[in-house]
């Protein structure tokens, strides 16, 4: 299965962004460009309009880790969807299965989530599922299997991936049980807020 294996770190420095909880220290230490000046001098201004627009579709595509053909096919499908296009991209992206397993508190980033749910540890409705791209809709369950209850990583749980301190009202999350069912759909403010998804959707309407 196709992914993006670059270094989060050095594309949180080329974003300005963290994309990802240990991208956090990393940008405070270095925020400069990957191969610039560590003390960031050499940073560029934010440049054209089209520059803008595109480092917010590759924040955006980063963070939720898919590579450029799924990104712009969800945001064909956006456009054909009923509802501001730059909405409906959010919401489709926070419907996959690995970004559910994520703000569940079940893995500590998208990464570590799409990798759980490629290696089957989870149950939808009853059907063992391996597709980190399976986009769930409201009344659907996803459950950890018996088998991967026994691993380390789940019974260390609490270790290495503390409960967050609240999930998104679409979802409910058991940790006890490891069960999410999803109650209904995502809303805008249920993505970051730091995303401009109007860029988004400018950049591809070029």
């Amino acid at each position: 299965m196709a992914r993006d294996t670059q270094s989060i770190v050095k594309m949180s420095r080329r974003e300005g962004y963290a994309l990802h909880p240990k991208a956090h220290k990393a940008l405070v230490k270095r925020s400069a460009l990957p191969g610039q000046s560590a003390n960031g001098r050499f940073r560029p201004n934010k440049g054209s309009q089209y520059s803008v627009q595109l480092r917010e579709k590759q924040k955006v595509k980063r963070l939720y880790g898919l590579l450029e053909k799924q990104f712009s096919n969800l945001m064909k499908e956006a456009s054909r969807t009923q509802g501001q296009s730059g909405a409906v991209l959010l919401q489709l992206l926070e419907q996959r299965a690995d970004n559910v397993v994520y703000r569940a508190g079940f893995a500590p980033s998208r990464r570590a989530a799409r990798q759980l749910v490629t290696h089957g540890h989870f149950m939808l409705n009853g059907t063992r599922v391996d597709i980190p791209s399976i986009r769930l809709k409201a009344g659907d369950t996803l459950v950890l299997r018996d088998h991967s209850k026994q691993t380390e990583y789940f019974k260390k749980l609490d270790e290495v991936s503390p409960a967050p301190s609240a999930t998104p009202d679409w979802i409910k999350a058991n940790r006890k049980k490891f069960e999410v069912q999803v109650t209904g759909l995502p809303q805008r403010e249920d993505a970051e807020p730091d995303i401009n998804e109007q860029l988004i959707v400018e950049y591809y309407s070029r």
